[in-house]
């Protein structure tokens, strides 16, 4: 598909699904403002690159004045899987900035632990230091909907606690640096939809360690939890909209306990006095 159609189709034909809920969430949290530079991190994957697609295009036809970088971190890639993306960037019209690391290496030397953890933690640190090299003040990552739903079921089940992926963060080691997510309100089978009707091949996870330890045990737990979604999908059709709720309608009078910047507060705090 030529390059003119890829872009019309996000904001035509994939107006409901792509576009509407990425303007909503930008506009929503707010994370788009006048005179940001934001580097957008693209890993070889659908979502990371309709996001530098998106962004793209509320650059030319938003009403806010902002920079773009499109940034690549490379972690050890194959050299197909190297070639795959600066090609999809090519047909794309992303000129992307390609810088290295070593952090396949480093992952899958180290025992214990969750290497997928480990890599995202060092990966969001190189694309900080990158983006602020480039005179970023944000950067964005291309995290959907879907992954916020999973995200609130791991903390329950896994963490024992209540919380979820914010659409936007202060950096904490990095100051003045924050992180948004535009595509916090885009479902992923829409991003698919949006691949296929385009005829883009995209990386998949291109982790030589995953590649390695294919046939373990799931490395994640999110295929657990997007299958515990599906199933109850098919039995309540609203599940998705009330699990994202959950997150935005506490009712702080009937939980038994919070945290706030790091202390603690019981409901008996204010039992009493009630």
């Amino acid at each position: 598909m030529e390059l003119k159609e890829i872009e019309r189709s996000i904001i035509k034909k994939y107006r409901k699904q792509i576009w509407a809920p990425f303007i909503r969430a930008i506009s929503d949290y707010k994370m788009i403002e006048e005179n940001d530079k934001i580097a957008v991190c693209i890993s070889g994957g659908k979502d990371s690159f309709l996001l530098a697609k998106c962004m793209q295009e509320v650059k030319k036809h938003g009403k806010i004045n902002f920079d773009l970088e499109f940034i690549v971190m490379d972690p050890g890639y194959t050299l197909k899987n190297r070639k795959q993306i600066e090609e999809n960037a090519k047909k794309l019209n992303i000129n992307i900035n390609i810088f290295p690391s070593n952090i396949f290496d480093v992952v899958t030397n180290v025992e214990g632990g969750s290497p997928c953890y480990l890599c995202a933690r060092m990966r969001r640190g190189f694309l900080y230091d990158r983006a602020k090299e480039l005179g970023c003040n944000k950067i964005a990552l291309g995290h959907h909907y879907d992954d916020v739903l999973e995200t609130i079921l791991l903390a329950m089940f896994y963490s024992g606690e209540i919380k979820t992926m914010m659409p936007k963060l202060h950096s904490t080691n990095f100051p003045g640096m924050q992180l948004i997510r535009p595509l916090y309100l885009v479902k992923e089978k829409d991003i698919i939809s949006w691949k296929n009707y385009c005829e883009l091949i995209f990386l998949n996870c291109a982790c030589k360690f995953t590649l390695e330890a294919s046939n373990k045990e799931e490395l994640s737990k999110r295929k657990e939890m997007k299958a515990l979604i599906e199933k109850y999908r098919k039995i309540n059709k609203h599940v998705e909209n009330n699990i994202f709720r959950s997150v935005d309608n506490i009712n702080l009078d009937a939980v038994l306990g919070y945290r706030k910047d790091g202390k603690k507060h019981s409901f008996l705090d204010e039992y009493e006095n009630l």
